[in-house]
């Protein structure tokens, strides 16, 4: 999960105008909260490594997947292309993936690093 976290926190500085796209108009300083969101990730990333931080970060963890689903609902009804920023992106094939990959995630998060 760590090793993940990495790879998806680099998405954030990689393809930051995409996933601009995606946060609901009513938040400010989006590009920041990229930013903020990918920071996030990667201190999760040790977290999870860190004993003493493992569960607390885990339960954080599952509910920031949740929190970050309305963006992806909104990359799917925009038709949002993360990686170029454009609105060319695959729609509600993306949410069905998204949301499908979301709930693998939190039960991944679970079974690795709280139910032991």
């Amino acid at each position: 999960m760590s090793v993940m976290l990495v790879f998806t926190a680099m998405g954030h500085f990689m393809f930051t105008k995409g996933m601009v796209m995606m946060i609901p108009d009513f938040i400010p300083f989006k590009t920041t909260m990229v930013y903020l969101t990918g920071i996030i990730e990667i201190v999760a990333a040790i977290g999870l490594l860190v004993p003493a931080y493992r569960v607390l970060t885990a339960w954080l963890l599952m509910l920031f997947f949740v929190l970050i689903l309305p963006s992806n609902i909104i990359a799917a009804i925009k038709h949002i292309d993360i990686e170029k920023g454009t609105l060319n992106g695959s729609g509600m094939n993306y949410l069905w993936f998204r949301i499908s990959l979301q709930i693998l995630l939190i039960v991944w998060t679970y079974l690795s690093s709280i139910s032991n």
